[in-house]
């Protein structure tokens, strides 16, 4: 029945992510195309030509596009006589086609004189062909020219021909001008209800009341609609959605209205425009029926479908989805049916977002900029989706496992067969009186046998190592017998790890295990007659208690780092102990000696020798056991910026061993590493590569958002599928932490959420250490200082100085979006939504920086963490995961 679940949950949900395909594009009947429209917008520029760079068809492809045309319209309306489309009418004539034509007027006097001469040429041609003449297209409503200077343009025209003469405006511009209507000889509107964010169900009884209020208000004049229309894809105009499948509704539906009334119209328009990006934005290059190719966009008699192929896209989202799930269960047997079945949700969502995404960038047309974006999405995605995927496998290992497969064993051993064991204590420079309280702590250890060996590495000043030293010759003189052993090494290279292989040296031959912690631990009586027994399996070399600390009651800033230092030890280590994956660290550790000496001892070359060490022996085919249990306790840092330099020197040396061990982690040098153990290695450090990741998304935000801000018309925001991507992100992994602190680290509400402020007021910081590791192999050793006086006010801002720096920069950004002219659409919106939501960890460094600052503010603003002790609690799945 287990294996039954791996099965059967995907189907179901692969039977529901079907079901949810279909009811998004269930068909929908709409008036049938016309025979032959009245009329089109012609516009013949092809994906490579722009008029404005003068650059134009030329006169076989404008014949070409009206041979396709023929037969399917009665007219076409042409917006300029400049170049080759002065060509228009005649070529028009030869197809059977009359001609609505146009003279562009702006606000270039000069240019204007010439296309009111070439005009006047093409008119006294005399094609019987032509039907109207437009003097002007929206020149009111772009300001071009003043009503009076269009009036005189108009009379000057129609002096030239015995056609009818108009210009073209939106419906209202004819309203707030009527004395235009006294200067034409019919009025011609622009229904473009997209624009003026209309609903699509509302658009077409919209655009025939805009249509009957300009006839009523000139009943003496006939009234022709000069475009009509609806892009295919682009930005959503407040209630306004440009889609495909919208475009064919409106036109459909307006179609059958207008032929029922007999109206005259152009459709706007035949042809995709990409060359209107410039002046429209990314909507200006959809409104034609017919794509640059020539092809038609969508179909003109069969049921409305929102994605007309979507059973393919519905097939390749849920076999991408099974592959992923492939991934994800080939190891899930201790996996309850809720964590399955969440799994399953989570694969399905992400192949669908993917395939839809994707889907979508695929309909836009592809220029140089674009296909640079969509080579970066790509690569972005592919990360967003194995980032996901690891976060979800942990969120369901955390959450839904039955029973752990590796639970720590309890074994009771003989005193006469412990082992001897030899504990070693690196110092650089600590205060007296806290080793004092470490030694005391040792002394008093419930094992028979061990030794102390503390290294003073390279302090420099005698009044600090000397009473040290003083301190453990009284202590060897207790009954207990002589166990301490000071040296003072200085120098001495090699920062933590020469001061550790130092004391392997000097290690009595006899031990058997080394155990480890830092200076300011203060150990609990059993924790060797506890842990040491584990070592009774030959294949064990590591035995590792989790970091805890016992200053978290002296302020609020110290309980909310109490609080994010739990979740990496009772979430992330628990579920990689699974996989005999755990991420060895420097404290609360012990070592088989003979494994130790035999892998050459503590990697000197390595900031983050502990992790290493322990990546060297997975290599090697060792086993480490992780117990989620406390069994000493030390001190954390004093302020923010010590809370940094430490998250940055772990995340600096994390860099530098995936560096280092890159062939072992891919498998192109031949280990004893599993794939899970790969895979927890590489996995388990994705959140620290997606924080360097996201800081070039930050730096690239910030820049189109100063591009949108200086190109308002050329540059709009990214597409809103695109730009959900962060905040879908930021959503899921806020929920997970909440989640997973509440139920695995027994954290309260107000907990949690200390716990993800200061882990996300690391974020800038954890990016800087991924860039530093990845292009600099060179850190000097950060010793976390304690006890140091706290930061002033004005300190702690500069200690968040860069993060200060980013918020501005977002909020700022965020504002000048919304002074933008369109910030009423929904996708700057969007837009601005993201730039706030990527401000948060960066407003968060400040925040945190300044409640480090003042100390007065209680711990119990956080309130104490539960005592983590308990080690039959603390080794057991969450009670909710007993019912499968």
């Amino acid at each position: 029945m287990k294996n039954a679940s791996n099965i059967l949950i995907p189907i179901l949900i692969a039977i529901l992510a079907v079901i949810a395909w279909a009811l998004l594009n269930r068909p929908a009947e709409e008036p049938p195309w016309p025979n032959r429209l009245q009329g089109f917008s012609f516009a013949p520029m092809r994906a490579e030509h722009d008029p404005t760079i003068k650059n134009y068809p030329t006169t076989e492809e404008i014949d070409q596009d009206l041979a396709l045309l023929q037969g399917t319209v009665h007219a076409v309306r042409t917006y300029t006589v400049e170049s080759t489309l002065a060509a228009t009418p005649g070529l028009a004539a030869a197809r059977g086609l009359n001609v609505n034509l146009g003279a562009w007027i702006d606000d270039d006097f000069e240019t204007n004189e010439t296309e009111l001469e070439r005009l006047r040429e093409i008119l006294a041609k005399g094609y019987r062909n032509l039907v109207r003449v437009t003097v002007g297209n929206e020149a009111i409503l772009r300001a071009d020219v003043s009503v009076a200077e269009l009036i005189d343009y108009l009379e000057r025209v129609r002096k030239m021909t015995w056609l009818p003469v108009s210009t073209a405006e939106p419906w209202h511009v004819w309203l707030k001008h009527p004395e235009l209507a006294d200067h034409v000889d019919f009025i011609t509107i622009h229904l473009l209800p997209y624009w003026e964010g209309v609903p699509i169900d509302q658009a077409v009884d919209y655009s025939i009341q805009r249509f009957n209020e300009v006839k009523q208000a000139f009943p003496g004049k006939e009234v022709i609609i000069g475009e009509v229309g609806w892009p295919s894809n682009g930005r959503r105009n407040r209630g306004a959605e440009a889609s495909l499948a919208n475009q064919t509704r409106f036109l459909r539906r307006f179609l059958a209205h207008a032929e029922q009334e007999r109206y005259v119209y152009y459709v706007m328009e035949a042809f995709d425009q990409t060359w209107k990006t410039k002046i429209e934005g990314a909507t200006g290059a959809y409104w034609g029926v017919y794509n640059t190719d020539r092809e038609p966009k969508f179909a003109f008699t069969q049921p409305v479908v929102r994605i007309p192929h979507w059973q393919e896209l519905a097939g390749i989202s849920i076999v991408m989805a099974i592959l992923l799930l492939v991934f994800v269960y080939r190891d899930s047997a201790m996996l309850s049916s809720k964590g399955k079945g969440f799994l399953a949700l989570v694969m399905y969502g992400i192949s669908t977002a993917a395939v839809w995404i994707v889907y979508d960038y695929t309909r836009l047309y592809m220029t140089p900029a674009t296909a640079i974006v969509g080579v970066l999405l790509l690569v972005g995605g592919i990360g967003v989706i194995v980032l996901v995927m690891a976060e979800a496998h942990e969120w369901a290992e955390s959450l839904w496992l039955r029973k752990w497969r590796r639970p720590f064993p309890r074994h009771s051993v003989p005193d006469e067969a412990l082992p001897l064991v030899s504990i070693h204590v690196p110092a650089y420079n600590e205060p007296p009186e806290l080793l004092r309280e470490t030694l005391a702590a040792l002394a008093a250890l419930d094992y028979p046998r061990f030794e102390v060996l503390l290294i003073d590495n390279n302090t420099k000043d005698p009044a600090i190592w000397q009473p040290v030293q003083a301190e453990c010759e009284r202590l060897n003189a207790q009954p207990s017998g002589p166990r301490f052993r000071f040296f003072h090494v200085d120098p001495l290279a090699g920062y933590k790890a020469g001061a550790l292989n130092y004391a392997l040296r000097e290690t009595d031959p006899a031990a058997e295990v080394i155990a480890v912690i830092d200076a300011d631990y203060i150990v609990r009586p059993r924790w060797l007659r506890d842990l040491i027994p584990a070592f009774q399996d030959p294949q064990v070399a590591i035995v590792q208690a989790p970091q805890d600390y016992r200053d978290a009651n002296q302020n609020a800033f110290k309980a909310m780092c109490m609080a994010e230092y739990r979740g990496f030890f009772h979430i992330g280590m628990v579920t990689r102990n699974e996989r005999n994956a755990i991420i060895q660290h420097g404290t609360m550790t012990m070592i088989r000696r003979t494994t130790l000496a035999a892998v050459g001892g503590w990697a000197e070359w390595c900031i983050t020798e502990d992790a290493e060490l322990g990546l060297r022996l997975f290599e090697e085919g060792h086993k480490a056991l992780y117990i989620p249990c406390t069994y000493g306790r030390g001190l954390m840092p004093d302020t923010f910026a010590d809370f940094k330099k430490q998250r940055y020197r772990w995340a600096y040396g994390a860099v530098r061993i995936l560096k280092h061990h890159r062939r072992e982690l891919l498998g192109t040098r031949k280990t004893t590493l599993s794939a899970g153990q790969r895979y927890h290695f590489v996995a388990g450090w994705l959140p620290w590569f997606a924080d360097g990741f996201n800081l070039l998304f930050n730096f690239a935000a910030l820049a189109w958002s100063i591009a949108m801000v200086m190109f308002p018309l050329q540059v709009t925001p990214p597409y809103m599928t695109i730009a959900l991507i962060p905040l879908v992100l930021f959503v899921f992994k806020i929920s997970k932490s909440f989640l997973l602190y509440r139920r695995r680290v027994i954290a309260t509400l107000r907990q949690s959420f200390a716990a993800g402020l200061a882990g996300l007021a690391l974020s800038h910081t954890i990016a800087r250490a991924m860039f530093g590791g990845l292009f600099s192999g060179k850190l000097g050793f950060y010793r976390t200082p304690k006890l140091a006086r706290a930061p002033a006010f004005i300190k702690a801002l500069a200690d968040a100085r860069e993060e200060a720096l980013f918020v501005i920069a977002f909020w700022l950004a965020a504002g000048l979006m919304m002074l933008r002219y369109d910030s009423y659409m929904l996708d700057l919106r969007v837009w601005v939504a993201v730039l706030l939501v990527q401000s948060i960890p960066y407003f968060a460094a400040v925040v945190v920086s300044l409640i480090s600052a003042a100390q007065s503010l209680p711990a119990q603003l956080v309130g104490p963490m539960q005592d983590m002790t308990d080690p039959d609690l603390l080794s057991k799945p969450s009670a909710s995961n007993q019912d499968n």
